[in-house]
């Protein structure tokens, strides 16, 4: 039988949400007194995680026990992202050792793994065996706006799921993110005020990726100005032009594939490979391809590539030709 968090020796945490992630770490300390960096907290990365056996044999000095936090160590990598040799023969020594000299390890250490990705490997195994694993994915939008309006209601702050929803569309799904931008909100309404959606748009820092999409109804709605003033805030806000042609073109791409998986009854989810976070994006997609022809996309992403080849080869500047591509 697995053991519960405030019982644990030996942890893995994985998942893009990285902020639950560290909220969890952050429990496991409080079960320290104190922690002194080198000798009863030893922070390992892919860098230096060869020294993690060593660690796990020295004791605290003047401590019962140490803790060991291990963050992207590519012990656990996939085969998808190249593992050397190297890495998995390292990752077999850590599992052979742990294996070997899991009651010493229990009694001396509070080892925690962080990943991002992990593959179901030799060492996950023993650890889901003997310790706690753990995926914190990017919560759904429907669950991190519950959790949003729990915070407002403790500051004593009104917000209509409406507007919480709308908040989450244009910041994302980061929940540290989302929390900063909350508090801003609380903060500028105070207590007894009512979020409003008007002071998610002046106040809330939104995503490039919904800038996007605020690009994208500018144009299908062939509003020239508006959409000119989006690239302009954008390059005020200092975006790389390359990073935007590439999101517009991956944004296109989809719109594209939106008509195609329509027109064929395919699965819109699988078709845009979205995860169970982005859903919610379905309606959005569906909405945006409607203001285009199929003979349209493909003309648009087209001009797209275009724009980055001719770039490449110095034949014109991309940031001028940038913002004429759609017009």
């Amino acid at each position: 039988m697995q053991k519960s968090e405030e019982q644990g020796f030996l942890y893995l945490f994985y998942g893009e949400e990285t902020y639950l992630q560290e909220t969890a770490i952050k429990k496991i300390k409080k079960q320290f007194t104190e922690l002194i960096n080198g000798i009863n907290y030893i922070l390992l990365d892919e860098t230096n995680v060869n020294k993690l056996i060593s660690e796990m044999e020295v004791p605290a000095f003047g401590y019962d026990k140490k803790l060991i936090i291990v963050k992207n160590s590519s012990l656990f990598k996939k085969e998808a992202k190249k593992k050397t040799a190297k890495t998995q023969e390292l990752s077999n020594i850590v599992k052979d050792y742990m294996e070997n000299n899991l009651s010493t390890i229990e009694g001396s250490c509070v080892i925690v793994f962080t990943e991002q990705e992990v593959e179901k490997n030799e060492l996950y195994e023993l650890i889901n065996k003997n310790g706690i694993v753990k995926n914190f994915d990017k919560l759904k939008p429907a669950v991190l706006v519950q959790k949003l309006k729990s915070i407002c209601e403790a500051y004593k702050v009104k917000a209509e799921t409406q507007t919480l929803d709308y908040l989450v569309e244009n910041i994302g799904t980061d929940m540290q993110i989302a929390i900063n931008e909350i508090r801003k909100l609380i903060e500028y309404v105070g207590e007894g005020g009512t979020i409003k959606k008007v002071d998610v748009d002046n106040l809330c820092i939104k995503q490039v990726e919904a800038v996007i999409f605020d690009l994208t109804d500018y144009l299908g709605n062939k509003n020239t100005k508006g959409a000119l003033n989006t690239l302009y805030n954008l390059e005020y806000n200092k975006e790389p032009v390359q990073r935007l042609l590439i999101l517009i073109y991956n944004h296109f791409k989809k719109l594209y594939f939106t008509k195609l998986s329509e027109r064929l009854g395919k699965n819109l989810i699988e078709s845009l490979s979205l995860k169970p976070n982005q859903t919610f994006l379905t309606t959005k997609y569906k909405k945006q391809a409607a203001y285009f022809t199929e003979t349209t996309l493909r003309e648009i992403l087209q001009a797209l590539v275009d724009l980055d080849a001719n770039s490449k080869l110095g034949q014109i500047d991309l940031q001028l030709r940038f913002r004429n591509c759609f017009m």
